[in-house]
Formats: structure tokens, sequence, C-alpha cells
């Protein structure tokens, strides 16, 4: 592999590792309270249908990611509503989110998109960092990027000093373990579970923008391709870490920059081998490590 083949690999894996490490840092909140999003997908594709229809209708990239942040939200308060109100259990109801999600987006292309399917919404173009991006190799691969993925990437220490340095991170981690202790410590662990949910849904979506208004500039059914679902992986794989979610995201966003980047590589296989690549990688990962992780262990449950 030459030079430029390898920049433009390291290039691809970044970039495809924001909207992911977005979901993922999402999710890892959200199970951290012992909630668990199976629509973690839905959230992420919810944000990438609402991040391009207010990008259009204002004009506005801001716009559109705070629509892209409000799309995920609506599918976490409706998970919420389902499990903390209705008594759903989680899994069930993340699997029937994701349907839902599914078919009102892929309805919804020719409602809102119908007019403006020949047009683009506004996008987000790299930055390049004075004299980091002069730095040899990596200042090309690294330090050309939109904002987002920067903040991405900043999010990752951002998450663990929330978790393990602070008052409130600590209270997040007793309601995953305990909740019933959480409760006699004073601790409201209705209200915690609401916003980390929250907060994943509004990361989620981002996560989900990322891949419109910072690359295609437009909403094509079901953009996420799954991405949501490998986010997950890779808060397990992750062992349930900011850091370990981190390199998880990077090793299955590795695999995809091959898939696409192959012919530049002098890689030559059938199109739907290296398709389906990412994937077999997140399943085979999960299988090795699943069982030497401990999730929370209030994970999934209502109470």
């Amino acid at each position: 592999m030459d030079i430029s083949a390898a920049i433009l690999l390291l290039a691809a894996t970044v970039a495809f590792a924001a909207p992911l490490i977005f979901a993922a840092l999402g999710e890892l909140i959200s199970e951290k309270t012992g909630v668990i999003n199976i629509e973690l997908d839905g959230m992420m594709l919810a944000g990438a249908f609402c991040g391009v229809w207010a990008a259009l209708d204002s004009g506005s990239l801001t716009i559109g990611f705070i629509g892209a942040a409000l799309g995920g939200v609506l599918v976490a308060l409706a998970h919420g509503l389902l499990c903390f109100v209705f008594r759903a259990e989680q899994v069930v109801s993340g699997v029937v989110l994701n349907i839902l999600v599914l078919g009102l987006t892929t309805f919804g292309i020719g409602p809102i998109f119908g007019a403006d399917l020949g047009r683009a919404a506004p996008t987000l173009q790299p930055i390049s960092p004075p004299y980091l991006s002069d730095l040899p190799i990596v200042g090309r691969a690294l330090f050309s990027q939109t904002p987002t993925v920067y903040l991405a990437f900043l999010l990752v220490p951002a998450a663990w000093w929330l978790i393990n340095r602070t008052t409130f991170g600590l209270a997040l981690q007793a309601v995953g373990e305990a909740p019933a202790a959480g409760l006699s410590m004073g601790i409201k662990v209705r209200r915690l579970r609401w916003f980390a949910l929250i907060a994943c849904g509004a990361l989620a979506g981002i996560g989900g923008s990322q891949l419109t208004l910072a690359g295609l500039g437009t909403f094509t059914q079901n953009v996420t391709a799954g991405r949501g679902f490998i986010a997950l992986a890779a808060v397990i794989f992750g062992s349930w870490r900011p850091f370990g979610t981190l390199l998880a995201v990077l090793l299955f966003t590795l695999v995809e920059a091959i898939q696409v980047r192959a012919q530049a590589l002098g890689i030559h296989l059938p199109y739907q081998f290296l398709v389906m690549a990412p994937y077999v990688v997140t399943i085979l990962a999960l299988a090795v490590f699943v069982g030497r992780s401990r999730p929370p262990r209030a994970l999934g449950t209502n109470d």
C-alpha cells in the first residue's frame, strides 16, 4: 500500500467514525442508566430525515442539525413513553420503533421532499486547522475533516470525564447498577433515565445527520443502513467505556473504509463480500468479546 492510499484509508476511517461515535456515546450514557435502545438506528434515521428537512426549509446548517437532534429526541420520547409509562419491554419497543421510523421516513420522501428531490441541502465543508494539517501523513488524513468530526472525537474524553469524574456521572452509574439503592440515596431515578434517553436521542439524531448534512446533502431510503446496530455493538464491544467504544467504532469503520477504497487498495473481491464485511466483523467481534464484559446490572429494566 502506497502512502497516498494509506492517507485516503485513514481519512475515510476517521470520517466514517463520526456518525457512529455520536450514536454510540449517546447509547453509552443511556445504558449506564439501564435503558437500552434497540431503536438507535431509528433515532439516526429520524435525525438524517429531519436534518435534511430542516436544512432545506431554512437554508441553514445550524437549523438542520437542531432539527436532526429533535428528530432523534422524538424517537427517544416515544421509547420512554412506551417503556416508562406503558411498561413495554425495552427491546420490543426498540424493534417496533425501528420499523415505524423506517416506514415513516420512506413514506415521507415523496410528500416532504417531492419538490426538492433535485435540490441538495447545504452540507458542511472540511476545515484544516493551521499547523496540524501540515503534519506529515496524519495531517492530511486527520485534520482535513468537517467540524462535526472533530466534535465527535472531542466528545469521547468529555463523556469519560462526565461518567467517571462527576457526581452526576456517578449517579447515572448508580441508577444503572442498583435503582432501588439509588432511590434510597435520594437519586431521582426516573428523571435521570429520561435525561439519558433524551441525550441519546439528540446525539444519535446528530449522528444520523452527519451522514446527510456532512456528506450526501440529501435523504435516501434507509440511509443509515443499519449503522445504529453497529454503534450499539460498539458500546458492548467497548465494555461500556467511552475509549473502548471509540476503539470499537474505529475497528468497524476501518473495515468500512477498506470496503469503499478496495479498488484503490488493489483488493479484488466480489462487491457483495465487501458490502457485508463491516457487519460480519461486528458479529464476530460480539461473538468473541460479549461474554468478557459485564453490562450494567439493571440494563433493560423499567423500575
